[in-house]
């Protein structure tokens, strides 16, 4: 199958999506703005490489006759555009079919409700695919609210982990115990909840005579943002710098050892359309504590492979929090239902067979 792939090739997920569609020795061209240009040695050689001459906003709208032509000369099977806002219109514009759009998240969450004119253009793009595939359940649903009365179905697509790199460590033997987080240091992941919480548990553990626990405990948040000074400054009004680590941005390829760290995973975001850091915690068998939006509720069970919270509930995330430090029994057991869920509904190489059959049903209604 020959596919035009039109997305952000800095993206670590187009990364994932293209390099394992070439695998499957599909023919894979990845097109994409002039701005979004891969990262040096992660794209597969066989993927060939599209960089479209004009960069930033403007190339959605002013790049079509360059795609359109483009496109004529690659005559690709399919076309997977990504990103609904962005890329979707790019491809609306430049009238490729048969479309497969796939949407991310805050391009039908956040982008269309910054005005009309935006909610508009999403809308069109979304009529104008032939087939719409979301990573989650919750997504599809919002896509539909967008679409209103349109009758449009939606294709769930997950997004999951290549369980043989995401695998648990053998012999951890360790004297601290870790809780970590890999997440963007901005307000919508709720880091802030988290040190909250944990000056909150450090109070519970003290309290309850269990100040031997605390001192084994340190946290390690892994990332950068906007909020990072605010957040070093709290764990300093809070007297926890010693247990709070920041231990910046990482790139994706060094996630799996950054969760072999870990004993705990804990995600306090205030909304997600998916789960995937969840996921590939899961994958590494640590326990999770998450916060009840939408996305991780399709990916924890709670009470058998992690703990749900109230989103900003503090008091909540500490307590879960200090149900696992003091039970490493429940976190293994736990662990263990995770990386069995995932294996089950998140393995990486059926989701791309997913993708695959999708693609054959959009070709096979086009010949039909």
């Amino acid at each position: 199958m020959r596919i035009l792939f039109l997305a952000n090739a800095a993206s670590t997920h187009t990364v994932k999506w293209v390099n394992s569609l070439s695998e499957r020795e599909h023919e894979i061209h990845l097109v994409f703005k002039q701005d979004d240009a891969p990262k040096p040695n992660t794209i597969n050689s066989n993927v060939i490489l599209h960089s479209l001459h004009k960069s930033g906003t403007k190339a959605y709208f002013l790049a079509a006759h360059e795609l359109n032509s483009l496109y004529k000369k690659i005559n690709p099977d399919i076309i997977n555009a990504h990103y609904a806002s962005g890329y979707g219109t790019l491809a609306r514009l430049s009238k490729l079919r048969p479309l497969v759009l796939s949407v991310w998240g805050s391009d039908v969450y956040d982008f269309p409700y910054q005005s009309k004119i935006k909610f508009n253009l999403v809308k069109k793009n979304l009529i104008y695919a032939d087939k719409i595939a979301s990573t989650s359940h919750c997504m599809a649903k919002q896509v539909l609210k967008i679409l209103g009365n349109y009758d449009k179905s939606i294709d769930v697509t997950p997004f999951g982990v290549d369980s043989n790199i995401f695998r648990p460590k053998v012999n951890v033997n360790r004297e601290k115990i870790l809780i970590g987080n890999i997440k963007t240091l901005e307000d919508k992941y709720g880091i802030d909840d988290l040190i909250r919480a944990i000056k909150i548990l450090k109070d519970n553990l003290i309290d309850s005579g269990f100040k031997d626990i605390w001192n084994k405990l340190e946290v390690y948040i892994y990332g950068d943002g906007s909020k990072k000074a605010e957040l070093i400054e709290l764990s300093c009004e809070l007297g926890i710098t010693d247990k709070i680590k920041f231990k910046g941005k990482i790139p994706h390829s060094e996630v799996p050892n950054a969760l072999d760290e870990f004993d705990i995973f804990c995600t306090t975001s205030h909304n997600e359309s998916f789960g995937v850091a969840v996921v590939e915690a899961m994958a590494k068998a640590l326990p999770v504590v998450v916060t009840d939006v939408d996305g991780f509720k399709e990916v924890v069970v709670n009470n058998y492979n992690g703990i749900i919270v109230e989103r900003k509930n503090t008091y909540e995330i500490a307590k879960a929090l200090e149900k696992l430090v003091l039970n490493s029994e429940l976190r293994k057991i736990y662990g263990e239902n995770g990386r069995e869920r995932v294996l089950k509904y998140f393995n990486w190489k059926d989701n791309v067979s997913i993708m695959e059959k999708l693609y054959e049903e959009v070709l096979h209604e086009r010949d039909s």
